[in-house]
């Protein structure tokens, strides 16, 4: 089995991709106690999914 990922495979739908997203997000907070710091570059990466988020709406 190819693990690779297919640049020709189908691409997937908004509603699809932001189902994904929120399923991973819960997770990562039930995964992730509150007083767990971030490290800088993960808050930088959060911080650009807010902005890119607020930007659509």
């Amino acid at each position: 089995m190819d693990s690779r990922i297919n640049p020709v495979s189908e691409q997937i739908d908004h509603r699809t991709s932001r189902s994904i997203c929120d399923a991973v997000g819960e997770r990562l907070q039930q995964y992730m106690r509150p007083e767990t710091e971030l490290s800088p570059h993960l808050q930088q990466l959060i911080n650009e999914l807010r902005r890119r988020e607020n930007e659509r709406h």
